[in-house]
Formats: structure tokens, C-alpha cells, sequence
């Protein structure tokens, strides 16, 4: 008995030691991982805060809530099972997927433009300014739309980090990566949007230094969020071309690829030690530039087959 006692203690010992081992690698893959996703995230934080950008201030973190909530939605109920699934029986499909996923951002930022120069409206820019919770439905659905669109980037990126590591592994590290990801995203959303308070709570404060900071955020928040939503449509635009970019190489086209990393290439030596940073816009610059022609064309085929709809 105490023999067969030891032995068994030394199997839960093993199997013990095997979970750290396992746990272990979960949180370096994702750490690794998230870091290479981390692009995508400045792109979604960017993008988020355009959706609650004149509407009421006591809804704007309840709205915020909603859309996080959509967000690990997105994540853990659609995306990761797809995704694994996917990865099991049918890898190759992934790049398509995503790259019709870019191609939606396209679209969404050339309808902004549209919108920005006065030539054009979102379809569903209907509700009535006087309903309010028709208004925030709208608004909710419309981000986290976007964000399933932002959130497969994210998701895939983490994956082909670790596409040769076991199920257990690459499911545990989505699921790390997705949690962590809303957190940090929706976390500085809730504080961009919120900071025009916080200056007013700060400009009311008895300390002169606490009222010059506090009334230059009030000031300056308006302009913050004017910037964020330009930044936004840009980063649509950004995102879904570079994913039309890298997915069109994934799929063996050479064009345009090759040249546009030719071209950033060339940029970063002709620039010397600011090389790394000119070329990386080099490759924003034109992925944005396939964005915007991508997202023209979509949207130009989908306003005039929306004129053959009786009662256009």
C-alpha cells in the first residue's frame, strides 16, 4: 500500500509538473504573440472612439461596456472556434476569410471619406436623432461589427504564432490574448473619452497647477476626439489594405507585395538611422492607398446596385 501510495502521489506530481509546463507556455506564446498583435490594437483603439463621439456623456461608458462586451463575444464565441476549427481541417481558407474581412474595412473607410467630403452617407446612419436607445442599438452594432473585423486580425496574428504548438496550447493562448487585448483596448477607450471629466474635476480643484491641467483637458479633448475619428477612418483604411497586402502574398501573388516592400525598403536606406521608421510608413502609406482604392470600388458597386432597389 504505501508503495502504490508513492507511485501515485509521483503520477499527480508528473501531471502537476506537465499543467505548469503547459500553463507556462500559454503565457509566453501569448505574450509573444500579443506582442506582434500589437499594431492592430493601436488601430482598434483608434478607431472605437468615433462611435461614441456625440452622444450623450453619462452613456458614453455604458456604450463603451456594451461594445467590450461584443468584443470578447467576437473573440471567444465566434472567432476562436472558427479559427481552430480552420486550423485543424481547412488552414488554407484563413487567408481568404481575413482577406474579406479587409476588405470590409476598405469599404467602411471609403463610405468615412465619402461622408468626411460630403459625397455620400452610411446606409445605416438612419435612426432618428430623437431615439436615443434606437441611436445607441446602432451605434453598439456598428462597432462591434467593426471590431469582429479587428479582432480576427488580432486573433490569426496570435494563431500563426503558434500554429505547430498543440490544441490545448493555441486554444489557451487566444483565449489569453483576446481577454487581454479588450481589456487594454476598451481600458484606454474609456479613459480617452472620459478625460474631458476628469479635466473638469481636476479644474475645480484648489491647486493652480491642477486647474492650468485640467481646463487645457477640457480644451483640448474636443480636438483629441476630431483627431481619434479622422484617426480612425485612416487606421480602416490602413488595416484592411495591409491585410489585402500580406494576404494577396500569402496566397503567392507577387504584386503588390513585392514592390511595396521594395519600395519601403528603398525608403529606409535612403533615410539612415530614421529607416526603420520611414519605411514602416512607407508600407502604412500605400497599404492605405490600396485601402482606400479597394474600399472606393466596393463601395461605388454597392451604392449603384443599391439605385436598382425599387424606390431608390
Amino acid at each position: 500500500m504505501p508503495s502504490g501510495l508513492i507511485a501515485l502521489l509521483d503520477d499527480v506530481a508528473g501531471i502537476a509538473k506537465l499543467a505548469a509546463a503547459s500553463i507556462d507556455d500559454v503565457g509566453a506564446a501569448a505574450g509573444k504573440a500579443g506582442a506582434k498583435a500589437a499594431g492592430v490594437v493601436v488601430d482598434d483603439a483608434a478607431v472605437t472612439p468615433k462611435y461614441v463621439t456625440g452622444l450623450e456623456p453619462s452613456r458614453e461608458l455604458p456604450i463603451i461596456g456594451k461594445i467590450a462586451v461584443g468584443s470578447i463575444r467576437n473573440k471567444l464565441l465566434l472567432i476562436l472556434p472558427v479559427a481552430l476549427l480552420l486550423t485543424a481541417f481547412a488552414p488554407w481558407a484563413l487567408t481568404p476569410i481575413l482577406m474579406l474581412g479587409g476588405t470590409y474595412l476598405c469599404f467602411e473607410g471609403a463610405e468615412k471619406l465619402l461622408e468626411m467630403f460630403g459625397g455620400g452617407h452610411h446606409a445605416d446612419d438612419g435612426p432618428a436623432l430623437d431615439d436615443p436607445a434606437h441611436l445607441e442599438k446602432t451605434t453598439v452594432a456598428g462597432a462591434v461589427r467593426t471590431d469582429l473585423i479587428l479582432s480576427a486580425e488580432i486573433m490569426v496574428i496570435a494563431l500563426n504564432d503558434v500554429a505547430d504548438r498543440p490544441l490545448a496550447v493555441q486554444a489557451g493562448v487566444l483565449i489569453v490574448v483576446g481577454l487581454a487585448m479588450t481589456v487594454a483596448v476598451y481600458g484606454a477607450v474609456g479613459l480617452i473619452v472620459k478625460m474631458d471629466d476628469i479635466g473638469l474635476h481636476m479644474a475645480k480643484r484648489p491647486s493652480r497647477a491642477s486647474q492650468t491641467i485640467g481646463r487645457g483637458l477640457v480644451k483640448g479633448m474636443p480636438v483629441v476626439m476630431s483627431a481619434l475619428s479622422v484617426i480612425g477612418t485612416a487606421a480602416m483604411l490602413w488595416v484592411g489594405g495591409g491585410i489585402l497586402l500580406h494576404g494577396s502574398h500569402e496566397l503567392g501573388l507577387a504584386w503588390p507585395a513585392e514592390p511595396v516592400e521594395h519600395l519601403a525598403h528603398v525608403v529606409a536606406a535612403a533615410t539612415g538611422p530614421l529607416g526603420a521608421m520611414t519605411g514602416w510608413l512607407t508600407t502604412a502609406l500605400l497599404s492605405a492607398v490600396i485601402g482606400v482604392i479597394v474600399g472606393a470600388v466596393v463601395a461605388f458597386a454597392i451604392h449603384q446596385l443599391g439605385r436598382l432597389k425599387p424606390g431608390h
